[in-house]
């Protein structure tokens, strides 16, 4: 469990920040989903228990990965749709089954859950719900008198046997717990997330969002995660480009250098910026040696978090210029040097054109209201705050010698 600090800043409060946090409010897995989630792999791990193949061979069955460390995000393409991690650990005859078998068996276990749509991948099987969130339950092999829940995962492609098939050594959950330890709960930000999350409501109609239930608590807890999370949504827009091929960086790479790279207290532009800049370095590192990047779970070397990613050095070499535009847009931002009329345009082709199109409205929205109202107030440096959030000062204005607001601007709705 995470240890909570009495500390952070409310990301809403600056107007770089802001802009970012907003965004990270919009890709979000929504409370309630969450709650859903966890039925959904409950109702699973169930229906397996009770399936002949199962029966008395299921030992554990957790969460992996974003899920277990509250950084889940809408995936690429689509603002609507959600990947779940699970671990299904096996025992019993399983431990003596090849991988392929192991993850045939875990799919004819699941043909008939609930009458979804499997698909069996080369390490786990997928579940498709109708809402579009999906369910990837990958089959572990514990192995015992070794740390908690050090395992192997089954690695097969199919559709027959290979060469190639193997179980790969894993401890997801030793990698949860560590990046917990390496990024406490920030109250500050938790708390201004929860009350940022209730406000949007306001502006369902135009989020799209799920009602949160009363005892549903919202998940972000930490810059670290934030800049995760924001991180993932930049990698999943790159790599929805047709153009793109080959695998994308593992989100579990890019977790483990968010919890190498927290300080707790900081801003969220800094926090994202160190992230970037801290993966390129490792990848220039590599690369100027002609190798590719190794990185493994801190609390398990044999685990390697990148066995199938990157498949060359052009290719982290490429995803490190990505960084290395990101970080570079970013400073631009902090230091209020962004042009405002080009901002919301390279909003959109960093993170998607739903989600910031949503954002800009909902901060028009509040902006107005502020304005029509006659509510709003500035900061010591001249920026206008709204709703009790900076948008923009003096500085960031400078950069455009005149500012014609719009139906889509941080100003307000257009008069």
């Amino acid at each position: 469990m995470n240890m909570n600090i009495p500390m952070g800043i409310d990301p809403f409060l600056d107007p770089a920040d802001r802009i970012l946090a907003e965004i990270a409010v919009s890709i979000q897995l929504p409370p309630s989903l969450h709650a859903k989630a966890v039925g959904r792999y409950e109702a699973v791990r169930k229906h397996l228990e009770a399936t002949a193949s199962f029966y008395g061979d299921i030992e554990h069955f957790y969460p992996q990965g974003s899920m277990a460390i509250d950084a889940t995000i809408s995936t690429r393409g689509t603002d609507d749709e959600y990947d779940i991690d699970i671990i299904a650990q096996v025992g019993g005859r399983f431990r003596t089954m090849s991988p392929l078998d192991v993850l045939l068996t875990l799919e004819r276990g699941l043909v008939d859950c609930h009458g979804l749509k499997v698909t069996r991948q080369t390490r786990c099987i997928t579940l498709h719900y109708a809402d579009n969130m999906h369910l990837d339950i990958s089959p572990v092999i514990r192995d015992y008198g070794y740390p908690d829940r050090q395992s192997h995962i089954m690695h097969a492609k199919g559709p027959n046997a290979s060469s190639e098939d193997c179980r790969v050594p894993t401890n997801a959950y030793a990698f949860v717990e560590w990046y917990k330890r390496n990024t406490p709960n920030e109250t500050v930000v938790r708390d201004a997330f929860q009350k940022r999350w209730q406000e949007t409501m306001g502006f369902a109609a135009d989020a799209d969002v799920d009602n949160v239930p009363d005892q549903t608590h919202f998940g972000v807890k930490s810059m670290a995660t934030l800049a995760l999370q924001l991180v993932k949504r930049y990698r999943n827009i790159r790599y929805d480009d047709p153009r793109r091929t080959g695998r994308m960086p593992p989100s579990v790479m890019l977790a483990y250098y968010a919890a190498k790279t927290s300080r707790p207290g900081q801003k969220l532009t800094d926090a994202l910026i160190g992230l970037c800049n801290s993966m390129v370095v490792d990848i220039a590192f590599a690369s100027a040696r002609g190798l590719k990047l190794h990185m493994t779970n801190p609390e398990y070397s044999d685990d390697v978090f990148t066995d199938r990613w990157p498949e060359s050095v052009q290719q982290q070499n490429l995803f490190a210029s990505d960084l290395r535009e990101l970080v570079g847009e970013l400073e631009l931002l902090r230091a209020h040097k962004a042009d405002l009329n080009q901002m919301p345009e390279w909003l959109r082709n960093t993170f998607g054109d739903r989600v910031v199109t949503s954002v800009i409205d909902r901060i028009a929205k509040t902006n107005g209201a502020a304005i029509k109202t006659s509510t709003q107030r500035y900061t010591s440096a001249g920026g206008l705050l709204a709703g009790g959030s900076a948008l923009a000062t003096p500085a960031m204005a400078k950069t455009s010698s005149i500012i014609k607001p719009s139906s889509h601007t941080f100003f307000g709705d257009k008069p």
